[in-house]
């Protein structure tokens, strides 16, 4: 067995004990390893959708001013090394073998001294990784991604330079609150006192809840729709494709520009960096056995509005209808996603992705409304994408749009990509 293997076998086993929000045993576990969290300054990124797109621009601002750059993220698409990167470098497997074994033995001390429930959670575990990595390799700045809500999740440890809420919607409602308002209240709740806040578009009544944060924290705010208007014309451009991207780049503008000016950020340094920007499956095209592929992570009900959105754009543009691969991790949002694709796709192919909160297929073929007249097939990515160079829905010349889950479209890149190496899918869930 490799070292590796091992410490993905030890990351799986923290994996099952499921999601474990609180900050306390976070807290211990970065004092025991000496606080790296403090040791780069950040910017701290959460939100229901737009974060990881968000972060991936913050980060190439920071980096196109020069900067050494920390950046984690998660869940993964392909490798567990994808979540922590410096200066977009994603961790070795080496490294993470290296860090696992020094960090277990911190995390079964903790056990040891205060009981299991001490033990810290598979995201705990990765995060203080991230946190050590970034301190270790003389990150000047770090980006950090909320994992889940904000008040409760791991990352909150940080006291960043500048908090940013990219959006607000009705997703893990389980862990968050049943309404707009619970979870905007736990999102707010990365908002440090006497340090800027950037919102992107929300609600209003979600935006309230933020504003009052704000205000009782003495928190600077600033709005993207009260910078940016509501034309999407005025929004900054980037290389990234979708026309929401703009809403994200215009959220990540602002972030910068509430940096304190010893970051030296300016309208040029972002500018470029919002035209080199790298974040792969946000409606990444492909050019694959003579159809194109797109590959698109929209996943829960606040994304949809987007995902029609991007369809319709699509359907006009190309004067058809695309197959679309679609997959789903619950009903929720299975619910909200199988009336959207149905109304722009011309057949429909579900995928029950590698992951335990997956739909079934039974599941999937239950939500696709009753007046869908296009075929619809079980399949799974094996069958669709055989190769890197190959691609069996559909006709030459079409289009195949792949959507619905993250681990979906993982599954599919390390397919249309083998250089990314072996799928590490077992470890995508937070």
């Amino acid at each position: 067995m490799s070292d590796y293997t091992a410490a993905t076998r030890y990351l799986l086993e923290l994996k099952t004990r499921g999601v474990a929000l609180g900050l306390e045993r976070m807290r211990r576990f970065v004092a025991l390893l000496g606080d790296p969290h403090l040791a780069v300054p950040c910017i701290h990124v959460a939100g229901t959708n737009g974060k990881g797109s968000v972060a991936a621009m913050l980060e190439a601002i920071l980096r196109s001013a020069g900067w050494r750059t920390g950046l984690y993220t998660s869940p993964h698409l392909v490798r567990l090394g994808e979540r922590v990167q410096v200066n977009r470098r994603s961790l070795a497997e080496h490294e993470i073998a290296g860090y696992v074994e020094e960090l277990r033995r911190v995390a079964e001390g903790m056990e040891a001294e205060q009981g299991a429930e001490r033990r810290p959670s598979y995201f705990e575990f990765m995060t203080a990784l991230a946190f050590l990595h970034f301190q270790r390799s003389g990150c000047d700045v770090a980006v950090i991604e909320v994992g889940l809500g904000g008040r409760l999740d791991a990352t909150n440890v940080v006291e960043p330079e500048v908090s940013v809420i990219t959006s607000i919607g009705l997703d893990h409602v389980e862990q968050l609150g049943p309404t707009l308002l619970a979870i905007a209240g736990e999102k707010a709740g990365i908002i440090k006192r006497g340090r800027p806040v950037v919102i992107g578009r929300l609600s209003a009544e979600a935006e309230q809840v933020i504003r009052s944060v704000a205000a009782e924290q003495h928190a600077p705010l600033v709005s993207v729709r009260a910078d940016f208007g509501e034309a999407i014309e005025h929004y900054p451009r980037t290389n990234l494709p979708g026309h929401y991207q703009r809403w994200n780049a215009a959220t990540a503008t602002l972030a910068a520009c509430a940096l304190p000016a010893r970051w030296r950020i300016d309208g040029g340094v972002i500018e470029r960096a919002l035209q080199q920007v790298d974040w792969p499956g946000r409606w990444q095209r492909f050019a694959v056995d003579r159809r194109t592929v797109i590959l698109d992570t929209s996943h829960n009900p606040e994304g949809m509005e987007v995902l029609d959105s991007s369809l319709a754009r699509l359907v006009a543009e190309t004067g058809r209808q695309p197959i679309i691969v679609a997959g789903a991790l619950g009903p929720a949002r299975a619910r909200a996603l199988l009336p959207v694709v149905c109304l722009h796709a011309a057949e429909l192919r579900l995928v029950v992705p590698r992951q335990s909160r997956a739909c079934s297929f039974e599941q999937l073929e239950s939500l696709v409304p009753a007046d869908f007249r296009g075929r619809v097939e079980r399949s799974s990515v094996d069958a669709l994408f055989p190769g890197p160079d190959q691609c069996t829905a559909g006709e030459p010349g079409g289009v195949v749009v792949v959507t619905g889950s993250i681990y979906l479209v993982g599954e599919v890149l390390a397919r249309l990509e083998p250089e990314r190496g072996p799928d590490d899918g077992q470890l995508q869930d937070f």
